[in-house]
């Protein structure tokens, strides 16, 4: 659905704003109601339908549309991956994402820094600096799904980094984009030379509030000691008493900024150790109070710890039993609190004497359960999952149509016992005791708390907001912070006046207008002159499926997605759903008004939702609560499945169904030979735009020729279920080696001395995976090669080996029950071919993809492994690539998804100047190939041409 049949219902001055940005953003506004709506959301409990969204490219887009945002008094919000919690990645106006680009990671030569682009993933930070022991400081929890522009906007921190290592006291330099246009550079010289000429009297403005500060000495005591614990409550008003260059102070200035004085385009930050040798304790007190009396302890002795998180009896319960979870948590007791304590080195032997400090100087406080300590990963991870899971446990559990909401304060270790009997007695108070939890880095003096109200009931919402508002005056009185890590947002900006008082306040109305005299950017966020705005546009969440209902749409899953370049991520598959089920109801119900709507939404949800979702399931790999969004499409497919007459008869008649694949094939390859690959690819291209016939890609294989026929190879035998997609192909002529897959596992079986046994009747057989959507033809199928597998295996004694990983995965799952053994042909040859071969590895390095069916069944490090066996050179793996979006036959009819997919990917491997890729997919290896023009084979082939 494209934005020519978008339906704008926009004010003249959108209109206007619109047809001006089309003009250099092409496709990439919208104005229809989907994507506004989808795009739009975010992990907060807001919910602002955009008035129009864009999706910006590079630092000039962003020039062009504040401009135009300038020109018609627009608002703008700028927005990194939405995983935000306080509503100041939200928008009502124009929704501006950053897209594709900003992925720029670039290492200083000593590793005591690392440059990064907005749109870098926090974790993938990390993940390039992991070999080199360091890491960045700022941590959030969503480090994995939150980026590099979000975390600097929010100064976001979380269990380790404390305020030492946030954003803000590791920021080196940064490249950002005023709201008239400038662009400046801190880190350049020649840009800091030109800004300080150009905006002099902003510089001049910045000096004297700093002077204004320092001048008043209660007002420069309230600052300092501020920001001795965390505080994302209102603007960085510390950079004005700790930076005498205006420079300086207006870099800082922007972290914790949220998007409301400008755009923050990359960064440079300091890198932090990473230490190799750390240790965890658990222990557990008989109340909170107890708990946080050990902490004050801890806290005593921070330069020994690097974390120590509490939880209370609610957050232990929520755990209870489940997999992954330490024995130990069975033996709590009512009231029963806990905290994980961890501390590192880099010297293991300076480690064992911290720890021993410090559990003699904790040692008078009782605990009601024996200490638990560990230095091995294997054993202190499964403490970690107890605070990992709570979030997701809790959610996973909460009441249908309940909302989530994290809150998070912080008080000084005087305050900190206080603060926490307060929480407990508020949330009683207001009736969320039974419906929330408490945990928080306490170390820090950072508490967090969970509660999950049903804001569409008038009572709890209103409790809601009699709990925000005692809240705020509880942890003022206290003298902490309303908001210590997730930023003011929406959800402290009534507040923000009451915790720093009349004069601080003051200087924030003034930094907004220096920056931002339109008031443009972000309104309502941070600064509000709406005392209610906290509890306005809460989300309702209409009751879904139970698989899918424990969504909280916090981001997670997006970055994995195949197609969220493209069209819709898992996150906003679910938003769509919801609102169609919403929709749906509400016409069943006699609003016949919303029936134009619902009807524009099913329009738009056949492409941007099901057509392009590759169903990877990979979405639940990384969701809290396992979620799988391809649910959504596959019951769809089901439900709407088309040509059963015809997929019955290509199942029942397989053999000649493969048959019509060659002669395809052959014309293929005759067209390519006439035309040239590539005016083949180009013309079919076309004509798939215009028909919508398949690709005919540069890379298509050709018809397999080769005769499939038993081998007597020794007493060991295996039964060789070649899937229908490689019976049917042979390697393109573009492809390194041009044996067929059959011939080169056959080579691999001889060497081991393995004979190989065909079904007799493998011709008509298929896995499966291709019938699906066709639910009795799948299961008739599946009921037939359960019983020609177990005579032919005699009952499980042979192996059976597939040749795609999506099919043996598929089979897998199929006839899990049978008492079969059922390998992917690559994990085959890992565990039963590999020690019976002698290797004389190859000297070059070479591409690994593991597909998104063998991530889900494990086998990613076995292919690792099986790789550097045969490899002397690198092996080099993009592990930010999920899936690759081929998805069977989508790379075919649906090839811009493939494409999408791959775009990361692509960039990455341009720069490794690699010849060959091994993967276990023959028609990932197609898009794999035609993407990265490397070739991309089976990694049987490796293990066959580096065997003997």
């Amino acid at each position: 659905m494209g934005n020519k049949e978008a339906k704008l219902t926009l004010s003249s001055s959108y209109e206007a704003f619109y047809s001006d940005a089309q003009v250099f953003l092409k496709d990439r506004i919208y104005a229809d109601y989907l994507r506004r709506l989808v795009y739009g959301t975010d992990a907060s409990c807001y919910r602002y339908i955009p008035r129009l969204v864009i999706k910006a490219l590079d630092e000039i887009e962003i020039i062009r549309i504040l401009g135009l945002a300038r020109h018609y008094q627009i608002p703008l919000t700028f927005r990194a991956a939405g995983s935000s919690l306080s509503g100041q990645a939200c928008s009502d106006g124009v929704l501006v994402m950053i897209h594709l680009g900003w992925q720029d990671i670039q290492i200083a030569p000593d590793s005591s820094s690392i440059r990064l682009s907005c749109g870098v993933i926090g974790g993938y930070a990390n993940e390039a600096l992991k070999g080199l022991h360091k890491k960045i400081g700022p941590d959030p929890a969503s480090i994995n799904v939150a980026m590099l522009g979000g975390i600097l906007a929010n100064n976001s921190s979380g269990m380790c980094c404390g305020v030492k290592n946030n954003s803000y006291n590791t920021l080196k330099s940064l490249r950002l984009i005023l709201a008239d246009g400038t662009l400046l550079d801190t880190s350049s010289p020649s840009s800091v030379q030109a800004f300080r000429q150009s905006h002099a009297n902003l510089l001049q403005s910045l000096l004297n509030l700093r002077a204004q500060v320092l001048e008043d000495s209660e007002l420069h005591t309230l600052i300092s000691k501020k920001y001795q614990i965390k505080n994302t409550t209102g603007y960085s008003l510390n950079a004005l008493i700790d930076f005498e260059d205006p420079i300086e102070i207006l870099s800082h200035l922007f972290i914790g900024s949220e998007g409301t004085l400008g755009f923050i385009s990359s960064c440079e930050l300091e890198c932090v150790e990473d230490a190799p040798f750390k240790e965890c304790l658990l222990l557990f007190y008989e109340n909170l109070q107890r708990a946080i009396e050990t902490i004050r302890i801890l806290a005593q002795n921070d330069d020994k710890i690097s974390a120590a998180e509490v939880m209370d009896h609610a957050c232990l319960v929520s755990v209870q039993g489940l997999e992954g979870m330490p024995a130990i948590l069975e033996q709590v007791q009512k009231n029963t609190a806990c905290i994980l304590v961890q501390l590192e080195h880099e010297d293991a032997g300076i480690l064992r004497e911290n720890t021993a400090f410090v559990l003699d100087a904790i040692a008078h406080i009782p605990t009601i359960l024996p200490t638990q300590q560990s230095n091995q990963p294997s054993v202190y991870n499964s403490w970690w999952n107890i605070r990992k899971g709570i979030f997701p446990i809790i959610t996973k559990k909460r009441r249908a149509g309940a909302s989530v909401i994290t809150e998070d304060l912080c008080f000084d270790m005087d305050h900190i016992q206080e603060g926490m009997a307060q929480i407990e007695a508020l949330l009683e108070k207001h009736g969320f005791k039974e419906h929330g939890v408490i945990f928080g880095h306490a170390l820090s003096g950072n508490l967090h708390f969970l509660i999950t109200p049903l804001l569409e009931n008038p009572t709890e919402r209103s409790q809601f907001s009699a709990l925000m508002e005692d809240l705020a005056g509880m942890v003022v009185s206290l003298q902490g912070s309303i908001k210590a890590e997730h930023g003011t947002g929406r959800m402290v900006a009534p507040f923000v006046k009451l915790e720093w008082g009349d004069k601080a306040y003051g200087l924030c109305e003034q930094i907004k207008t220096l920056f931002d005299p339109l008031g443009i950017l972000n309104p309502d966020v941070i600064l509000s002159k709406d005392p209610h705005i906290h509890t306005k546009n809460l989300k309702s969440n209409t009751p879904i499926e139970p698989e899918l209902e424990s969504c909280i749409e916090c981001g997670i899953c997006e970055r994995i997605c195949p197609s969220r370049y493209l069209s819709l991520t898992p996150r906003q598959r679910i938003v769509l759903h919801r609102e169609i089920t919403r929709l749906e109801r509400r016409v069943k119900q006699g609003h016949t008004k919303d029936q134009a709507l619902l009807e524009e939404l099913l329009v738009g949800y056949a492409y941007l939702s099901d057509e392009t979702c590759a169903a990877c399931h990979m979405c639940a790999a990384l969701c809290p609560v396992q979620i799988d969004s391809a649910t959504i499409a596959l019951k769809s497919r089901q439900k709407h499945a088309k040509g059963k007459g015809l997929a019955k008869q290509i199942l029942a008649h397989m053999d000649k169904s493969i048959g019509m694949v060659k002669w395809g094939l052959g014309l293929a390859h005759n067209a390519q030979v006439i035309l040239g690959a590539k005016k083949a690819r180009d013309w079919s291209l076309k004509m798939h735009a215009k028909c919508g016939t398949p690709l005919v890609p540069t890379h298509l294989p050709i018809k397999n020729r080769y005769k499939l026929q038993n081998r007597e190879n020794g007493e060991k035998s295996v039964i060789y279920f070649s899937t229908c997609m490689n019976r049917a192909f042979a390697p393109s002529k573009m492809m390194t080696d041009r044996r067929s897959i059959q011939e080169v596992f056959e080579s691999l079986c001889a060497k081991a001395q393995f004979s190989v046994i065909y079904p007799k009747n493998l011709a008509k057989l298929c896995c499966g995976k291709a019938f699906i959507n066709y639910t009795d033809l799948s299961a008739q199928n599946s009921n037939t090669n359960a019983q020609l597998l177990k005579e032919l295996s005699q009952n499980g004694k042979i192996p059976i080996v597939l040749d795609h990983s999506a099919c043996s995965t598929h089979l897998m799952e199929a006839l899990g029950d049978q008492g079969l053994k059922i390998y992917d042909l690559a994990i085959f040859i890992a565990q039963e071919i590999l020690p019976h071969l002698h290797l004389v590895p190859t000297q070059e390095s070479v591409g690994l993809y593991t597909m998104c069916a063998a991530k889900r069944a494990g086998y990613e490090q076995e292919m690792l492994d099986l790789a550097h066996a045969c490899v002397g050179g690198e092996v080099v793996v993009h592990a930010q690539t999920g899936c690759c979006g081929f998805a069977g036959d989508k790379g075919f009819i649906s090839p811009e998804l493939n494409q999408h997919a791959l775009i990361d990917f692509v960039a990455f491997y341009a720069q490794k100047g690699l010849k060959k890729g091994f993967c276990s997919s023959s028609t990932c290896e197609i898009g794999l190939s035609e993407s990265t023009a490397m070739s991309w084979q089976h990694i049987a082939y490796l293990v066959d041409a580096c065997s003997k």
